[in-house]
């Protein structure tokens, strides 16, 4: 026959306590796994439909090159030099591109903050940083204020 709850030891407790973290821990990483697995489906269907229709937008731009071309033709240009200055302009547009693109990776600072948050943490705080600035006023009632203006004759009721 089991014991009361009263009459449990301290050390039963203990061991039913864990026993039940320990079940929760691994209850809860189960659900995790089944959790990412539903996501990873999901970005995974996603991506494969991005692709599929980057393809599609890829297929347009060459017909839309075609286009351009052709017509570049039907008002008299040679269609070698049609095609030229299609791809030229292909060409120069990617160029600007790549330059932006560039510019930006430029910019990039990398994480100082970050690197100083972790040489903080790692050495301890600078020794100017702990002694906040005092300022001039320091211990003045007030003295941060402008002064007020003096009656010019009027009397407060």
């Amino acid at each position: 026959m089991a014991a009361p709850a009263e009459e449990d030891s301290l050390g039963a407790l203990v061991a039913q306590a864990s026993q039940h973290i320990s079940s929760l821990i691994r209850a809860e990483i189960e659900l995790a796994k089944s959790e990412l697995k539903f996501n990873a489906t999901r970005v995974g269907t996603a991506a494969a439909l991005f692709g599929v229709a980057a393809f599609m937008l890829h297929l347009c731009l060459i017909l839309l090159s075609f286009t351009l071309a052709y017509g570049l033709v039907q008002l008299g240009m040679m269609t070698w030099l049609a095609f030229l200055i299609v791809t030229v302009f292909y060409i120069v547009v990617a160029g600007l591109l790549a330059l932006i693109g560039w510019r930006r990776l430029k910019g990039l600072t990398g994480m100082k903050r970050t690197a100083r948050s972790l040489r903080t943490l790692k050495d301890g705080p600078p020794d100017d940083a702990l002694t906040p600035p005092t300022p001039e006023t320091a211990g003045e009632i007030g003295g941060h204020r402008s002064p007020v203006p003096s009656d010019t004759g009027r009397t407060r009721p």
